[in-house]
C-alpha cells in the first residue's frame, strides 16, 4: 500500500489523540493499574479505528458493516463519560464494549455478503471470528484491569481511615 499524505496526517492524528487522551485519563487514576488499563482501552480504540481505515475488519474498507464499529467506540466512550472514569464504572465500558463487539460479530457475520476470494465460507468465519474475538477479548482485558484496580483503590481507602 502506497500512503500518500493524506495518510500520514491521519495516522499523525490518530496516533496524537491516542497519546493526549492517554494522558487525560490515566492521570485520573492513583494506581498503576488503573494506568494500564487506560492503555489497553485506548489501544483497543487505536487499532479499531487504524485496522477499520486501512483494511476493514469485515470485507474490505468500503464494506458499510464497518460502520458498525463505530458503536463499539461510543459504547466505550459513552460509558467512559458516564462513570466518570472511576474505575468500577470504566470496568461496565470496557465489558459493555466487548460485548458489543460480540453483537457487531453477529450482524456482520448475518449482513455481510463475501465476495472474491473471501467468498469460501471457512475464511469468512475465520476473518470476522478472529478479528472480533481478538479486539473483544482486549476491552476485556480492560475491563478485568479497571475492576482490579477498584479493588485495590477501595483496598486502600479502607486502609487510611
Amino acid at each position: 500500500m502506497a500512503w500518500d499524505g493524506f495518510d500520514f496526517v491521519a495516522a499523525g492524528v490518530l496516533l496524537f489523540g491516542a497519546g493526549l487522551t492517554f494522558v487525560l485519563i490515566a492521570r485520573m487514576g492513583n494506581t498503576t493499574t488503573y494506568r494500564v488499563a487506560v492503555g489497553v482501552a485506548v489501544a483497543a480504540g487505536l487499532l479499531l479505528v487504524w485496522a477499520n481505515l486501512a483494511v476493514g475488519l469485515v470485507g474490505s474498507e468500503d464494506n458499510p458493516a464497518n460502520l458498525l464499529y463505530g458503536g463499539v467506540l461510543a459504547v466505550a466512550l459513552l460509558g467512559a463519560f458516564v462513570a466518570r472514569f472511576r474505575p468500577l464504572g470504566m470496568s461496565n465500558a470496557m465489558f459493555a464494549a466487548a460485548i458489543t463487539y460480540v453483537v457487531v460479530t453477529a450482524i456482520a457475520l448475518f449482513v455481510w455478503t463475501p465476495s472474491g476470494e473471501a467468498a469460501e465460507p471457512h475464511v469468512r468465519l475465520l476473518n470476522v471470528l478472529v478479528a472480533n474475538g481478538a479486539f473483544a477479548a482486549i476491552w476485556a482485558v480492560s475491563g478485568v484491569l479497571f475492576r482490579r484496580a477498584s479493588t485495590i483503590g477501595a483496598a486502600t481507602n479502607r486502609q487510611l481511615a
